[in-house]
This record gives structure tokens, C-alpha cells and sequence, in this order.
């Protein structure tokens, strides 16, 4: 176990840390006590029935919601809905391999096993039922890796979810994404220093994580974010200022074992495994009343991979997200971006179910 102080109350606020027991695992093994990092907003009403779920994206906390989308002026009002943020395994702050304690001992650092996007959303429905008694959701709500798990519970408990947004992501991930995030893998671990988990300290992999955030800058904002210099709005002089002082440190913060947790399942997205392949059937199974939130300039997970899924979803909406940030627009740095997630959201929970 290594110390990271970034993975910490200090960096992340409030959140407590709740286990679920042993949980088993889709590829094989088991977490032997499963940890989940929960951050809750508001207050459950008597009959459970305004309950939100918000899981979190590759690299993210439930830290971002908080700041930036959770309030009485946004449609994720906690004076009117019980908000659940559920941190990822392998977010840091949930189980994850810099972080195994000696319940988890067998499992720590490069000996972590693979989880799914499944197994988070299989985790995070017996941590409401069991532990706050919650059935039935009102919304899912995530961006990127959190749309990955919002399509997952849509199509694993359609009887659970009366209405669910993926924000910037897909349900089954494409051969392009796959090799994007297979390319910050072999970042990470491209230092001399890397030996499969086997390391000091974070120090030893400082130009692998650097070198991932470089790629973040690549493909994480739009063509038109740098030719456009929007960086200057966020008060760097150049974009190498921009870099050095935003995306690198950043990412240079975490942990790699714990970032290559999240990127394998980011890869294995895919509703369509329960179906024998079959997208169109996967996605034909979801009751929820879903708004696809597609970013017009994300480069990751653009219109064009989330229409076609989108009309394979019944009574669904497609509710495109204009922000010339791209798929890292997610952060909410735009002043526009707020007003239209709030629209959307809004209109969602006004909708009769």
C-alpha cells in the first residue's frame, strides 16, 4: 500500500467510505471486501422515491459534481432530491489498488484484479438496496465512464431506473476509443522506472502520467479549443502554460495502478454482452426515459458513435451538448455548458414516468 495524499478528505471533501462485502467479479475472482467511497446530497424522503445515482468518470471523484453541478440553482437540486455519488473501484478512493488495506491484501497494487462496468453497477445497486433501502432511482446520471455505467444499469435493472442521462459516452465502446485509451495504458507505463506496479513511489512513473496527459490534450479537448486559444480564457499566456499548469498536474497526482484500473474497463464497455452481441437487443431492454447527451466536439465519444445507440434506445431523446472544450467541456469550465446540462436534466426529472 502506498500513501497518495491526493486520494484523500483533504483534496475530495466529505464522502464515507462503505463496505459491501465480498464482491465477486464478472472476469474471474473476487474483491474480498469491497470499499465504496460514497458522497450523498439531500435528504431521502419517506417513501425512497427521489433518489439520484451519479457515477463517476476516468480519473474523477464525486468531487466535480459537487462542485460543479449538485445545488439549489441546477436541475440537481439536493433541497428536492437525495443525490448518491458512488465513486468507481479503482477511482483511489473506493477500493483500488494503491489503497487495498489488509482485508484486500491478496489483491494490492499490480495483483488487482480486472473489473467491469458491470461490476461497479452490480457494487453500487447492493450498496442503495442494502445500505439506504433504495429500489427504484428517479435518475442516472454520469458523463464518459459514468455514461458507461448509466447505459449498464439501464439495461442490467431496467426495473430500477425510471430515467437515465448518459452524458459524453457510449454504450458499447468503439475500436477507436479502445485503442485512445490503449494508448494512455502504454504512457503510463512507458518510464524505466515501471515494473509492473512494483514501484517506490509515484515519483517513478511522473513522465508515464505526464506523458498520458499530453494525450489528454490530444484528444481530451476539440481541434477548435486550441485554435481558437480558449486556454487564454483560463488565464494561461500559452499552451504550454496551459499544459504545465493544468493537465500535468492534474494527472501527475494519481496513481497509475489506479488510473489502469478505471482505462481497462473504460475498454470493455459494453451493454451488448448480455445479449450475445446483440446492441440493438441490449439497448431494446432499457424502460428508462433516456436523454443521450452527446458533446458536439468530443473527440472521444462524438455524435456519430452516439446517435446510432441513442434511436436503438425506446422513447429516448438525443439532446446534443454545444462546447467548443470538447469532451473534457465535462469539467464545466464553459459558462454555457451548465445552463444546457441544467435544461436537459430539468426537463428529464419533469417527465412523467
Amino acid at each position: 500500500m502506498i500513501d497518495n495524499p491526493f486520494y484523500s478528505h483533504e483534496f475530495h471533501g466529505d464522502y464515507d467510505l462503505i463496505s459491501i462485502g465480498e464482491l465477486g467479479l464478472e472476469e474471474g475472482g473476487a474483491i474480498p471486501d469491497c470499499q465504496l467511497a460514497v458522497a450523498t446530497f439531500g435528504t431521502l424522503n419517506e417513501a425512497k422515491d427521489n433518489a439520484i445515482l451519479i457515477p463517476t468518470w476516468y480519473s474523477g471523484t464525486h468531487q466535480i459534481w459537487r462542485d460543479v453541478y449538485i445545488g439549489p440553482d441546477h436541475a440537481l437540486n439536493p433541497e428536492k432530491y437525495f443525490i448518491v455519488s458512488v465513486n468507481q473501484i479503482g477511482s483511489g478512493l473506493s477500493t483500488s489498488p494503491h489503497n487495498a488495506d489488509e482485508a484486500n491484501a491478496s489483491i494490492a497494487m499490480s495483483k488487482f484484479p480486472h473489473v467491469t462496468i458491470g461490476d461497479n453497477v452490480v457494487a453500487q445497486e447492493r450498496l442503495l438496496r442494502e445500505h439506504f433501502g433504495i429500489d427504484r432511482l428517479a435518475l442516472v446520471v454520469g458523463g464518459s465512464m459514468g455514461a458507461q455505467q448509466t447505459y449498464e444499469w439501464a439495461v442490467r435493472f431496467p426495473d430500477k431506473v425510471l430515467r437515465a442521462a448518459p452524458i459524453a459516452g457510449t454504450a458499447q465502446n468503439t475500436p477507436g476509443d479502445y485503442l485512445i485509451a490503449e494508448a494512455m495504458r502504454e504512457a503510463t507505463v512507458s518510464d524505466p522506472g515501471w515494473n509492473g506496479g512494483e514501484y517506490s513511489s509515484n515519483a517513478d512513473v511522473l513522465g508515464g502520467l505526464t506523458r498520458q496527459a499530453h494525450i489528454w490534450a490530444v484528444v481530451g479537448f476539440s481541434t477548435e479549443f486550441w485554435k481558437q486559444e480558449v486556454w487564454r480564457a483560463l488565464e494561461f499566456d500559452s499552451k504550454e502554460a496551459f499544459l504545465a499548469g493544468f493537465l500535468e498536474p492534474y494527472f501527475t497526482a494519481m496513481d497509475p495502478n489506479d488510473l489502469l484500473t478505471q482505462s481497462w474497463a473504460w475498454q470493455r464497455g459494453d451493454v451488448a454482452r448480455h445479449t450475445g452481441g446483440d446492441l440493438a437487443a441490449a439497448l431494446g431492454r432499457i424502460t428508462a426515459k433516456m436523454f443521450v447527451m452527446p458533446i458536439d466536439e468530443d473527440q472521444l465519444f462524438p455524435v456519430r458513435d452516439c446517435k446510432p445507440e441513442q434511436q436503438l434506445v425506446p422513447g429516448s431523446e438525443l439532446r446534443v451538448i454545444n462546447d467548443v472544450l470538447g469532451h473534457l467541456g465535462l469539467f464545466g469550465v464553459a459558462p454555457t455548458y451548465m445552463p444546457q446540462i441544467d435544461q436537459h436534466l430539468g426537463e428529464l426529472l419533469a417527465t412523467e414516468v
